[in-house]
């Protein structure tokens, strides 16, 4: 590591900015009813808000990959920055549904561009036995930002307007700004690459289809042509575009690193963990409103000791990976995982609050084991020549499974919670809880999986390039 690399200035520099674009990613969702209330839309076109940061992120990061070849560290984190910058005021000021939108669509843009750029800077910056402490830090900014949005967004909107959820983050983005001018060197080798109109095309379509496909899934139903043509588009689209990859001299996206069984391992591990992860994010937060009858702000506090620890715990979790490996901290992750879903599927309408804290500390604490351990083992087991492509193909796995785990979970969701006739308070808090119980069960399949899976992981030694 280079002694005049200050490490803790650039970690803040880029950490603050993935905090405040993955806080945004969430903090929208509790306010969305009063929203389209607001701006006189239906739940279907107010979902778009949710929907559209998701999209926005699948299409952009598979092309990070390229771009962070193509131009220098400090041009990718300054355009990321002004991006979340631009699109934060632009939402705060929205006079209308529209203009909130093209908000969301640009300050997602900077995300992209800022989760992958992180990772990279991480994996160049730090020698092999420190990555998995820095990488621990980013895994905490990652269940953070997501976990602390419902909670300080129920806080803004009992004291202040939905503006002010944007407002607040500008401070913070600034701060960003001023410490990456100051202290983030050029850390990547640049290199003269074009960059393929065809590929981003096919990229776009594929990734932007099957998200979108699956976002709508759950209010047009699975059986609509809209669903079943934008899926079917998006996979045929994302088959060329791997054909187009294998065949090309220079890939936008260096598929090759497939060829990494330990790779593979993870990618797999991360789809399942992003999932289970933002779906249970989503679907609990509606258990304690709709089910357990509190109100958004006290469901918010509910899952604040799970994050909180989470926080704490997450860079002597990521010491843990680098002094003993990735099984020693992935293995009894997955085990909490799994010990988590089981009690969740368990509850009902008369649950005990304390039980569902208890509980989602002990998932929060074994996400927080497998997130950033799985991430750092899956890029260890690649040469360093191929970080930019791993980073692109995890990230872009990552925030594909997390739509797609988001539309799918809500979707059982809703069918099992409207199985339920009626409308009295008793009959829609039963259905909700049956629906949030049978989500949790699909949850737990996976969380088993993923257990079986970390079974198979190991650390990677003197990666060698493979033909």
């Amino acid at each position: 590591m280079n002694k005049s690399i200050k490490t803790g200035p650039i970690m803040a520099a880029l950490l603050v900015a993935g905090f405040v674009g993955l806080f945004s990613e969430t903090a929208l969702n509790i306010a969305l009813g009063e929203l389209s209330q607001i701006f006189n839309a239906s739940a279907t076109t107010i979902q778009w808000l949710a929907t559209g940061y998701f999209l926005t992120l699948g299409i952009l990061v598979p092309v990070t990959g390229i771009l962070m070849q193509k131009f220098t560290t400090r041009q990718m984190f300054i355009t990321s920055i002004l991006l979340s910058i631009v699109g934060t005021i632009i939402a705060a000021a929205a006079p209308s549904f529209g203009f909130l939108l093209a908000g969301r669509v640009v300050q997602a843009a900077g995300l992209a561009i800022n989760l992958p750029l992180t990772q990279n800077v991480i994996f160049t910056i730090f020698p092999p036995n420190k990555r998995g402490a820095a990488m621990g830090i980013m895994g905490l900014v990652m269940l953070a930002g997501p976990a602390f949005g419902p909670t300080l967004a129920g806080l803004i909107l009992d004291t202040l307007s939905w503006h002010w959820i944007f407002l607040v983050t500008l401070p913070f983005l600034l701060f960003s700004f001023i410490f990456g001018l100051i202290y983030l060197p050029n850390v990547n080798e640049t290199r003269k690459v074009s960059i393929d109109t065809l590929s981003v095309v096919l990229s776009t379509i594929g990734f932007g289809g099957l998200v979108y496909g699956v976002s709508i899934g759950g209010e047009q139903g699975w059986g609509s042509m809209t669903v079943i043509g934008s899926i079917v588009i998006g996979l045929l689209a994302i088959l060329l575009f791997v054909i187009r990859q294998m065949k090309m001299e220079a890939p936008m996206l260096n598929l090759k690193a497939f060829k990494y069984p330990l790779f593979v391992l993870g990618v797999f591990m991360s789809f399942i963990t992003f999932f289970n992860m933002l779906s249970m994010l989503v679907v609990l937060p509606m258990y304690m409103q709709m089910a357990l009858l509190i109100t958004s702000f006290a469901a918010g506090l509910v899952l604040l000791p799970g994050s909180l620890l989470n926080c704490i715990l997450a860079p002597t979790i990521g010491r843990l990976f680098d002094k003993y490996g990735p099984k020693a901290v992935i293995t009894p992750g997955t085990a909490l995982v799994v010990i988590g879903y089981i009690i969740y599927s368990q509850m009902g309408t008369n649950t005990a609050l304390w039980l569902v804290v208890a509980t989602h500390i002990i998932m929060m604490l074994g996400v927080g084991m497998v997130l950033a351990s799985v991430q750092t083992n899956t890029l260890n087991s690649l040469p360093k020549q191929y970080y930019p492509d791993g980073i692109a193909l995890t990230q872009t796995v990552q925030q594909v499974a997390g739509a797609i785990g988001i539309a799918v979970m809500i979707s059982i969701f809703s069918a099992k919670q409207g199985s339920h006739v009626g409308t009295a308070a008793n009959e829609v808090a039963e259905g909700t809880a049956s629906g949030s119980s049978l989500v949790f069960m699909v949850g737990l399949i996976f969380a088993v999986i993923n257990l079986v899976l970390s079974l198979f992981l190991k650390k990677p030694h003197d990666v060698k390039l493979k033909d």
